[in-house]
């Protein structure tokens, strides 16, 4: 079994190279980057690519490890148990099964998607650490264990919010996703728009990376915004030369609100575009 990409998704080397390491050393993979630079669809396209089921397990600050297992709804057998309901005699019936213990019932081994891991408690990734390794749990209310008849192959996304704890990282195989320079996001460009013109896609990648190394910026453009703009110069009819002579005391790019995603940043490029003026005054 081995990841070798797919025709839409543009993987580097060094990320097949991971992905394939982690699979090898059946260890979960931790793909961390700034947002946008597609770590979930990472997941998305290994399932894809080894036919392979995708369970996802999207990860919020309110998540707890155990929810990944299972949870035992005391409150709903106890009413039961008050209405004389039969199922009360099965305790079974009020356990609800969690992503993990999905994963581990699968006769195929799937990829499990542990998304966002760095939003929830600092205390969660250690909280996982022995079902990981072991790929088995112990069901304490019906005293039953579960282990998993493949171990899944784990893809756990962060996208570097807090610090992942030690012991966590020793059992993860690491990769960092860097944003895609140039010629590499000409490639993911390709892929969703084949017959996008050469120039108007590269003016608009001169002004998607001016923006991006503007200092000060709060929120840099990701590769899902420059995309939803391109998509909206082409419906707009913005030629290459409109992207090319911009006015320096218009910094502000043509449909900005698909790049720019705060009033702090539209703000940042008003005062320079402010700044410019009077200089060129």
């Amino acid at each position: 079994m081995k990841f070798e990409g797919t025709k839409d998704y543009v993987a580097t080397d060094d990320l097949r190279i991971a992905v394939n390491a982690a699979i090898t050393l059946e260890r979960p993979l931790l793909i961390k980057g700034e947002p946008g630079t597609g770590k979930t669809v990472l997941a998305e396209e290994m399932s894809k690519a080894l036919d392979a089921e995708l369970i996802t397990w999207h990860i919020k600050s309110t998540t707890k490890a155990q929810q990944g297992l299972y949870e035992y709804d005391a409150v709903s057998r106890l009413r039961d148990s008050q209405l004389g309901d039969e199922r009360v005699n099965d305790i079974s019936n009020y356990i609800e099964r969690g992503k993990l213990w999905d994963s581990f019932e699968r006769e195929k081994r799937p990829v499990l998607l542990i998304d966002e891991i760095d939003k929830a408690d600092i205390e969660f990734p250690n909280d996982l650490l022995l079902e990981l390794d072991r790929m088995e749990f112990f069901v304490y209310e019906t005293g039953e264990t579960i282990k998993a008849a493949q171990r899944p192959i784990v893809v756990i996304t962060s996208n570097n919010e807090k610090e992942l704890p030690d012991a966590f990282l020793r059992r993860c195989f690491f990769h960092y996703i860097n944003f895609p320079d140039e010629e590499t996001m000409k490639q993911i460009i390709a892929v969703h728009f084949p017959d996008l013109k050469g120039r108007l896609i590269q003016e608009a990648l001169n002004v998607f990376y001016e923006i991006r190394d503007v200092p000060g910026l709060k929120k840099k453009p990701s590769t899902s915004e420059l995309l939803d703009w391109l998509k909206l110069l082409l419906v707009e009819d913005i030629s290459p030369e409109n992207l090319k002579e911009r006015d320096p005391s218009k910094l502000i790019p043509p449909l900005h609100g698909a790049l720019l995603k705060n009033e702090q940043d539209v703000h940042l490029f008003e005062r320079l575009a402010f700044l410019a003026r009077r200089e060129r005054n």
